[in-house]
């Protein structure tokens, strides 16, 4: 296996629906700056992997706008994923794994805020049989997940809203939240349910934004930076796709993704100091520590995605963050977690350390 590290990232503001720039415009300025950040141009950039949705423009193959952030001309080595960029960075970290060659560029651009009405989008992503024809609203399901959490002892409504609370919190000093503050539990207590047992804010709010990471081998990581993020290990594992199948308070697919990240690395989510998750709801926090073992780590010190989800960039921004706490000397091991589908179904787990 060869060393392959995080050794820049960067991400734009998440905002609300974004109708002054396009998905390049939006881009250009982070690709820029993730590459400043290293003293890299974008011919020295081995290969470009991406994620985002053609579902939220309304248009087939609306992503073939964003390479004009990276420079399609001259031909470049170049992939791109329907889903969260997380899964880009797999790609680009296994083709790394290939000895193609030695730096790639990841990138997420998340248009969620455009759209009218998610609620028009979500569905497509359901059983087209079954579940699309039924148009359940984007937190219907979430409701589901988090009533069998409650359930099953995993947590509690009081705890949801100290997870928003903490989250909003630390979203105060991340100038890139796009929610931020200190409600308190009380008064989140106190607002209407919108799917029961989900009130508004146990949501994450879907925004515009970018990000971008770059992954390097080996010397050429070490020549970058002073302290890069070694990725030791990264697994994903899948559920059934039809919730109706699965008992939705046991995340089969994140606990067997970090098993094999464990065994990968050397080390499990239980020894790492900083954990990143991709929880878009508050019951999916204890949900996912439960099924991890995490017990001391921080969990989402950026705020998380209850500060702000730019839709396919959000997970991509899990492992940006949780690799900035090493790089900047905040944390010598780190976990970060993307997920994918209705209810968890899809889930991605990467373990990264400080020592080469």
């Amino acid at each position: 296996m060869r060393d392959v590290a995080v050794v820049s990232f960067a991400q734009s503001h998440c905002t609300t629906a974004n109708l002054h720039d396009d998905m390049a415009e939006i881009l250009l300025p982070v690709v820029r700056e993730a590459l400043a950040r290293v003293e890299l141009r974008r011919t020295d950039i081995d290969f470009y992997a991406s994620g985002s949705h053609d579902f939220f423009e309304g248009r087939t193959f609306a992503y073939i706008e964003s390479l004009d952030a990276v420079g399609a001309w001259p031909p470049i080595s170049e992939s791109h994923v329907e889903m969260d960029a997380a899964w880009a960075c797999y790609e680009a970290w296994a083709w790394l794994q290939l000895g193609h060659g030695d730096i790639a560029l990841v990138y997420g651009i998340g248009r969620g805020g455009l759209p009218v009405d998610l609620d028009q989008v979500m569905p497509s992503s359901l059983d087209p049989y079954y579940l699309t024809p039924l148009h359940p609203h984007r937190h219907a399901i979430a409701g589901l997940q988090a009533a069998a959490t409650i359930e099953a002892g995993i947590t509690t409504e009081r705890e949801m809203a100290d997870v928003v609370n903490q989250s909003l919190t630390d979203a105060l000093s991340n100038p890139f939240a796009l929610k931020a503050g200190a409600p308190g539990v009380e008064a989140l207590l106190e607002e209407p349910y919108i799917a029961s047992p989900l009130r508004q804010h146990d949501t994450a709010p879907v925004g515009d934004g970018a990000a971008v990471l770059i992954l390097a081998t080996d010397q050429v990581a070490r020549r970058l930076t002073r302290r890069p993020a070694w990725i030791r290990a990264i697994d994903h594992r899948i559920d059934t796709h039809y919730p109706g199948s699965r008992d939705l308070a046991v995340l089969e697919s994140a606990r067997i993704a970090a098993e094999r990240a464990a065994i990968m690395a050397g080390f499990s989510a239980a020894h790492v100091e900083v954990a990143e998750l991709h929880s878009e709801y508050s019951y999916a926090e204890p949900l996912l520590t439960t099924t991890f073992g995490i017990e001391n780590a921080l969990v989402n010190p950026s705020g998380g995605p209850l500060a702000g989800a730019p839709a396919t960039a959000t997970g991509l921004i899990r492992i940006g963050e949780a690799a900035r706490t090493i790089m900047q000397g905040r944390a010598t091991r780190a976990l970060a977690h993307a997920t994918n589908g209705p209810a968890l179904q899809h889930n991605l787990v990467c373990l990264m350390e400080t020592s080469a």
